[in-house]
């Protein structure tokens, strides 16, 4: 998949299976440190609001691999703007729900900067820019 948004990270074993529990333990205690680094970095070197880290994928073929995907101030703002994802507030039911979350703001970032063939303008820092910067924090 190709992101147009800048620190949309795809993590992958190097192990050819689609099921977590056929790694390896070294696998393993190698996955949760490298995680938790690309989250940091996208946070601490790249402002991301937050980093959202999931396993979405199933086909054959690929191994297992992990969506790491930067949250900004200014996608968030888009997420907002865009009238179309506002029918998404109308799932929320019951006291305390937020008008958004997590897998709303997904969705919006695949449809908007991974499936569209003009995505949104990026405010700030260039996809190939963030891939210099994450090259770098994360040796």
């Amino acid at each position: 998949m190709n992101s147009a948004l800048p620190g949309y990270l795809m993590i992958s074993s190097k192990t050819d299976t689609n099921d977590l529990s056929d790694l390896s333990e070294a696998a393993l205690k190698e996955l949760g440190p490298l995680l938790a680094t690309a989250q940091d970095v996208l946070k601490r070197k790249l402002g991301a609001q937050r980093v959202y880290i999931g396993r979405y994928g199933h086909s054959p073929g690929y191994p297992i691999h992990f969506h790491v995907i930067p949250i900004y101030e200014w996608v968030e703002e888009l997420f907002w703007k865009d009238s179309r994802y506002r029918i998404l507030q109308s799932f929320a039911d019951g006291p305390g729900e937020t008008p958004t979350d997590g897998a709303e703001l997904t969705l919006f970032v695949w449809r908007e900067f991974c499936e569209r063939a003009e995505p949104p303008p990026v405010q700030g820092r260039s996809v190939s820019e963030t891939i210099e910067i994450l090259r770098r924090a994360m040796r």
